[in-house]
């Protein structure tokens, strides 16, 4: 709710009283994801070394704080510091969520849990509208809606933040849940997956062969095109706005796309999770009635109010295809250095994507933004292209497999580790810790 909170912030008045120019504004957008795009490796890095529920909660915080300091600001540089700072923290929470589903569920669950913890997204929107449509009758003179607006979800993120720190697990072994037997059965029923659990020494070859596997790269140019869309986020309320609503009307439509990105995500892991090695082509077919949205907001006469809404609302649905890609890459990337290391290729592409978006929203365009619209639509015919590729790419491998002799490389390997106490021992290597490339007997989701 509270990455949405420079959108709502838009028709709350933030720009006027900031005095914000279009470019500025635009900017305020890009700058929150060059610095995630910064710090994404860096976050994955201490992520990969401390607590995952700690360093989230420590981040929570800082974002928290960054947060509440918005409402002090009175200029354009003011702000761009503040949204840095958000940017910085951000890079640990989808990259920390995507391990610790890794670490708790089965490949069958993950992208059912993926999808129920981005359902928020949606559920975001519509509290958020809520919070803006109050906000709007305050009557405090030397206070500003927007400024009540970052205040309130400033102070609800320093509240999950504390929560995080006392109740959020940093994996299986250390889940205050669960009682000690509770907690081996944890980890057991998690070896199916062969992707491996929490691991804190860092792995050079897994690292290099993460940076080599082609999937990587694939999946990363996906994230970077599905992700030029993200920039509608701070552009919604101002184009719905333009379309002749009042600032009210606008709060509450715009929780509309809450609804349809809940109801899609939502209809969409479900569907992937019961037919078998289908998430390439539930994308696709996702992606097809956003392409209809996009198609009607360009081409209905601008009179049609109505219509141009509902367009809008229809390019919500692009995001379940995000969200069944989070859990695809997840399912088919085994290791835990490579999937941190993965998850930041990933997530660095998802910057890129998100940081360049906001430009193309520029004064000359407007009303009708046919320009943005247009390169929207074909970044999305492309990511449709991409995930047939990597489904066909992950089958080719699977008949690949298939079709070799058992796998007995490393049935009999050993490798010395230290225990807590100095002491050396030798421990055999198990194939639910080793690469998905690495480990032959292991089988691509599609």
């Amino acid at each position: 709710m509270d990455k949405t909170t420079l959108g709502s912030s838009a028709i709350l008045g933030i720009k006027t009283a900031t005095h914000l120019t279009t470019n500025e504004y635009n900017w305020l957008g890009t700058i929150f994801y060059l610095s995630y795009l910064a710090f994404e490796y860096p976050q994955n890095l201490a992520l990969q070394r401390f607590p995952v529920g700690k360093w989230m909660s420590i981040n929570i915080f800082v974002w928290g704080i960054a947060l509440c300091s918005h409402a002090a600001c009175k200029n354009f540089g003011g702000l761009m510091a503040c949204r840095f700072i958000l940017g910085m923290c951000e890079g640990s929470i989808t990259a920390g969520f995507m391990i610790v589903t890794s670490m708790f569920y089965t490949r069958k669950e993950q992208t059912i849990r993926v999808g129920y913890w981005f359902l928020m997204n949606g559920t975001a929107q519509i509290i958020i509208g809520f919070i803006s449509f109050g906000v709007l009758h305050s009557k405090t003179g030397g206070f500003q809606p927007w400024q009540w607006l970052v205040i309130i979800t400033g102070l609800l993120t320093l509240i999950t933040a504390v929560a995080f720190w006392f109740m959020f697990p940093d994996s299986p072994t250390a889940a205050w849940f669960l009682a000690p037997e509770e907690r081996v059965t944890a980890v057991q029923r998690i070896k199916g997956n062969q992707t491996g659990v929490e691991n804190k020494r860092f792995k050079k070859e897994q690292f290099y062969e993460a940076l080599l596997d082609p999937k990587t790269w694939l999946f990363a140019l996906f994230s970077s095109l599905d992700n030029v869309l993200n920039s509608l986020t701070n552009q919604q309320q101002i184009i719905m706005a333009s379309f002749g609503f009042t600032s009210l009307q606008t709060t509450l439509l715009a929780m509309v796309s809450g609804v349809v990105e809940i109801v899609t995500i939502f209809t969409g892991v479900h569907i992937a999770s019961y037919f078998t090695n289908a998430r390439a082509y539930v994308g696709v077919i996702y992606f097809l009635s956003t392409l209809l949205g996009i198609l009607l907001v360009n081409l209905l006469p601008w009179t049609d109010k109505v219509g141009l809404l509902f367009g809008q609302w229809m390019t919500t649905i692009s995001v379940t295809a995000f969200v069944l890609q989070l859990s695809w890459i997840t399912n088919v990337t085994a290791g835990h250095t490579k999937k941190v290391t993965v998850n930041a290729i990933m997530l660095i592409a998802y910057c890129v994507g998100n940081a360049a978006g906001p430009f193309m929203w520029q004064a000359k365009y407007v009303p009708r933004n046919h320009v943005p619209w247009t390169v929207i639509g074909i970044c999305y015919v492309c990511c449709m292209i991409i995930l047939l590729i990597i489904r066909f790419l992950l089958w080719r491998e699977n008949k690949r497999r298939d079709a070799e002799p058992p796998d007995t490389k490393y049935d009999d390997v050993y490798i010395e580790v230290t225990l807590p106490d100095g002491s050396r021992v030798e421990r055999k290597v198990q194939k639910e810790y080793l690469t998905d490339i690495q480990n032959r007997d292991f089988r691509y989701v599609l």
